[in-house]
């Protein structure tokens, strides 16, 4: 029998998430995926999976699953109380960033994100829902994936394991409370008055509530623009900083557009992207430029 996995609680907003869809922009479809790519490899490689097993991604916490046979799982990204158990034996607490053992009937209980905003649970097998172009991944924009998870859902679990990792602990350094990601210039410079760019990254900015898989809005010293008009639509990749009318920079996160209409003043690093998806709305944030252009 397939071992099922019963979403009790969702909380907040919660999908399932792989590594994505890369290579499909030609065709109109962004690579989607775990927003914290880091955290999704970690949580299946403590749990004896492939990379790129499909888990779950959960907003600020609030998770409840519980489980039909033994298995093991892993939380990692933002840190939250965690629990196992059953209401009737009881519940014990347990840490992130490890093999997490659980029993047919027990319950997975995440708290509340004290930091950061996303949270992944892997379980041993992964998330076995039907792959769509490849992949297992909810994309919010494009509408391709499963559903976002819902109380009385239920997952299957895989069955395509590695073996296991041999370790009780992934030690990991604490979210910043003032992350610093790193840019370089980005392809429309020209379009902002002179020392736009510079006020970039000697300011810092907010992250609004207007904070989902798509992007981040952030609120600081606006970013004056030297032409007027817009762009005919162009190719964006994760971590674009898109500059609209207001002057407010939007960070594009795994589930942008493919193309956009508004300049481009930066790109965010890739190595940097799984920290700016830790960023939670009303976080302070900063940036560093680098790979200046000569």
């Amino acid at each position: 029998m397939t071992a099922k996995i019963e979403v009790v609680r969702p909380g907040v907003f919660a999908t399932v998430q792989d590594l994505g869809r890369p290579g499909l922009a030609a065709i109109g479809v962004g690579r989607s995926g775990a927003a914290d790519r880091g955290s999704l490899r970690l949580a299946n490689r403590l749990v004896g999976n492939p990379e790129s097993h499909a888990a779950l991604e959960a907003v600020l916490g609030g998770l409840v699953l519980r489980f039909s046979a033994p298995t093991t799982v892993a939380v990692t990204g933002a840190p939250c109380p965690i629990t196992v158990g059953t209401r009737a034996a009881g519940m014990r607490a347990v840490g992130p960033d490890s093999p997490i053992p659980v029993g047919p009937g027990d319950e997975l209980v995440l708290g509340t994100a004290s930091q950061g905003l996303r949270c992944y649970v892997a379980v041993r097998g992964g998330i076995d829902v039907p792959p769509v172009l490849g992949a297992r991944a909810t994309d919010t924009l494009g509408k391709l994936g499963p559903l976002a998870l819902s109380a009385g859902m239920t997952l299957p679990v895989g069955q395509r394991v590695l073996a296991h990792p041999g370790v009780d602990l992934a030690p990991r350094a604490p979210l910043p409370d003032v992350p610093i990601l790193r840019v370089t210039p980005g392809p429309r410079v020209p379009w902002f008055v002179p020392g736009a760019l510079s006020t970039l990254v000697s300011s810092g900015y907010v992250a609004t509530a207007d904070v989902d898989r798509v992007g981040v809005r952030l609120d600081g010293p606006v970013l004056s623009r030297a032409r007027d008009g817009e762009l005919p639509p162009e190719a964006a990749v994760p971590g674009a900083l898109q500059v609209p009318p207001s002057g407010q920079p939007i960070l594009f996160l795994a589930d942008h557009p493919v193309t956009g209409g508004y300049p481009v003043i930066a790109v965010v690093a890739e190595a940097d992207l799984d920290l700016a998806a830790q960023v939670r709305p009303g976080q302070r944030v900063r940036f560093r430029l680098v790979g200046l252009r000569k």
